[in-house]
């Protein structure tokens, strides 16, 4: 894919999140998937706390985020791999309102930090707002694309992000700054889609709907492996997590898109 054509790809998907950020403060009990209509991502505000839950999500974990924070955005829960620990540092890849971040900053401490990192304004005002009420003094939001990470060289312990490279134009540069900004011995722990089946030529192509709706930009396990293993991460694992599908069926109402792509956890780690 060439740059004008990424451009092109960043722009749709931040657009449509944008909408997202901003349906999420003005109609909050209205349905509204998370790209910003009646279908997407997770569907709508009204089921998202149930969907959450059906992505692995406790309830205890939903009760703890500020009000606005979980917009229901993913496809699984990272926090369920990552085994994190007091005092580390993290960052978590398209950060959305950040609800992945502040059940991150309650696992690190007080003595730990989480970075949300998003390229949609709107998101990162909401998701400082929701630190403010929710008084999380060790997180914090920058605005920046996930190809071009706003972290310093090797300063984090672990990367969390949920469902969100599917959205990267430029994978490969999403992981070689992952491993930049890894410390030695730093893991990701991540849960997206990745493809089960070959797309039909109208999913395919599409670099719209269907991409912003996290489908036809999605990977293979196998073209995963490869470009984990290409930016230098080993101990690579990747699993399906089958019980989603009953979640991914509604992104696209009528596409069947169940039946090309499914979530997984993707975990790695830095040498």
């Amino acid at each position: 894919m060439d740059s004008l054509l990424q451009d092109k790809v960043r722009q749709t998907v931040r657009d449509r999140y944008r909408k997202v950020a901003l349906q999420a403060d003005t109609e909050k009990n209205e349905s509204g998937g998370c790209c910003g209509s009646t279908s997407g991502c997770c569907g709508t505000a009204n089921d998202v706390q149930h969907i959450s839950a059906q992505l692995g999500y406790s309830d205890v974990e939903l009760s703890v985020v500020p009000e606005g924070a979980n917009l229901g955005l993913g496809c699984g829960n990272p926090q369920a791999i990552a085994a994190l620990q007091p005092g580390e540092v993290v960052v978590d890849l398209g950060s959305g309102a950040g609800f992945d971040c502040f059940l991150a900053a309650r696992r690190v401490g007080e003595m730990g930090r989480v970075i949300g990192v998003d390229m949609t304004p709107e998101m990162i005002s909401r998701a400082r707002n929701n630190a403010i009420s929710g008084n999380y003094q060790n997180a914090e939001f920058r605005l920046g694309e996930i190809e071009h990470l706003p972290v310093a060289n090797a300063t984090v312990d672990v990367i969390l992000s949920n469902c969100v490279i599917n959205l990267s134009p430029d994978k490969p540069a999403v992981f070689q700054e992952a491993l930049r900004v890894l410390k030695p011995g730093g893991r990701l722990a991540i849960s997206d889609v990745v493809t089960t089946a070959e797309f039909p030529p109208a999913i395919q192509q599409d670099l719209g709907d269907f991409y912003s709706a996290c489908v036809s930009g999605a990977s293979s396990i196998q073209e995963l492996h490869a470009l984990l293993a290409a930016s230098g991460f080993t101990d690579v694992s990747i699993e399906l997590k089958e019980e989603t599908k009953e979640v991914l069926k509604d992104w696209v109402p009528g596409a069947h898109v169940d039946d090309y792509i499914a979530s997984a956890t993707i975990q790695a780690r830095k040498p």
